[in-house]
């Protein structure tokens, strides 16, 4: 997914009306007044430098550029940007974490944070200062952002990937809505590989779609990789039936999904080689900013609740972070603070379209959520996602397991009749022990 944003470039033609948030001058004195009642006061002689990873969203690009030059002129802290491909982020900051030395602070990818928990400044104040502004944080950012009760990563935003299909395929097919639970997804799919208008999703590798799909298949059927005290619990009777559901799912798939990556299901679904998938925002708005004929017959949906009986959603988050080593840790929380503050943090929002859902409750009811009725469901991503640590806690080991497609390998196994379920499961637990043991 992280390969496609250049998709959304163009995306703003979705929003249709202004965007939220101050700008220019409005924002100058905004943050001026801003800076003289906020509670963390920066170091004299501050400045900071803050690593992102680049190639994001032109909108959310110049929007937080624009933020950071209005801090810069209110508080009189300079900040070099240090932009790096995403694949890069994670090592730089593994080094920096390891030599004591390197930015102050960081955009980070995932479970980055937990890698190196124990270098980074706590940011509890302001975690507890912006969300008892905000409505509070959501259980999925606290999950992310919390390691042994302190806030070691705070997530501005979440990536939601959710089912994107064609309207008229799903109608054609005798459904005149989307599907609310898993047996009614595999009815669907099932039919619509009858009527020759196939759904597709990544049984592989595939870091985003691929990931969220399977830990959606596993967790919707009551499985998960580790129980509440992180001992591995993943061959279990639920695991079995997500893999047995799995088999009987993937006949109805357009063929080769175990192969796919992060931009294979784009490709498919624009090019009307499956009907339903998995994604971000940014088929639709490829479509709509492209002017594709079909573009109005797209729509989304929430994954579909299984025998679990409650919303098993895996989405991707993003946390800030800053490092205990930094010389002006006022001056980072400052810093963060001012990024998401309301009239910073709508301006990043509204200008994805929907690609970017909010961290914090309060925006539930931003008007970006009434805009356009097919991206209004992901506002909720949030609320329904689950961290790859469940039902444990977020750290090292869930980690590791998710950059070693433990789950993904399990079901890419049994849909292509390499093992058996049971087979499966029994390998999978032994690779995510060894891990947990480690």
């Amino acid at each position: 997914m992280l390969g496609r944003r250049s998709i959304l470039g163009r995306a703003a033609t979705l929003a249709g009306t202004a965007s939220l948030g101050l700008t220019g001058e409005a924002l100058s004195r905004w943050s001026r007044a801003w800076a003289q009642e906020q509670p963390f006061k920066p170091e004299p002689g501050a400045q900071l430098r803050f690593l992102r990873w680049s190639r994001f969203l032109d909108a959310e690009d110049k929007a937080t550029t624009e933020n950071i030059r209005a801090f810069t002129e209110a508080t009189g802290v300079p900040v070099r940007i240090d932009n790096v491909w995403q694949d890069d982020v994670q090592p730089q900051l593994s080094v920096a974490a390891n030599v004591g030395s390197g930015p102050d602070l960081a955009w980070t990818l995932h479970t980055t944070p937990h890698l190196f928990a124990d270098k980074l400044l706590d940011l509890s104040d302001v975690a507890d200062h912006i969300g008892g502004k905000y409505g509070g944080w959501y259980p999925l950012i606290e999950g992310y952002g919390k390691r042994n009760g302190r806030w070691i990563g705070i997530s501005n935003v979440v990536i939601g990937v959710l089912p994107v299909y064609r309207v008229s395929a799903m109608k054609e097919a005798g459904f005149q809505s989307f599907p609310t639970d898993t047996d009614g997804f595999l009815k669907l799919c099932t039919e619509m590989k009858r009527i020759g208008k196939p759904a597709g999703f990544a049984f592989g590798r595939a870091p985003s779609d691929g990931n969220s799909f399977c830990h959606w298949l596993l967790w919707s059927h009551g499985g998960r990789l580790v129980d509440e005290n992180n001992r591995v619990a993943l061959n279990s009777p639920e695991t079995l039936r997500a893999l047995d559901y799995a088999r009987a799912l993937a006949p109805s798939l357009i063929p080769g999904t175990v192969s796919w990556t992060d931009a294979s299901n784009n490709s498919a679904f624009l090019g009307e080689q499956v009907w339903l998938t998995n994604n971000s925002v940014s088929v639709y708005a490829k479509a709509r900013a492209d002017r594709m004929a079909f573009a109005d017959d797209i729509d989304h949906a929430n994954w579909p609740i299984g025998p679990a009986a409650q919303p098993t959603e895996m989405h991707l988050v993003y946390p800030f972070i800053a490092f205990r080593y930094t010389r002006y840790p006022n001056a980072a929380k400052a810093f963060l603070t001012f990024l998401l503050e309301k009239p910073q943090y709508e301006r990043v929002l509204d200008g994805s379209v929907g690609y970017l859902s909010h961290a914090l409750r309060a925006y539930e009811s931003s008007p970006l959520w009434d805009r356009d009725p097919k991206i209004r469901v992901f506002r909720d991503v949030a609320a329904r996602g689950r961290s790859v640590g469940h039902a444990g806690t977020l750290g090292t080991a869930s980690a590791a397991a998710l950059a070693e497609n433990i789950v993904s390998d399990m079901f890419g196994e049994v849909v292509t009749g390499q093992s058996s379920p049971q087979d499966a499961a029994r390998s999978a637990e032994r690779r995510a022990q060894r891990i947990y043991r480690s």
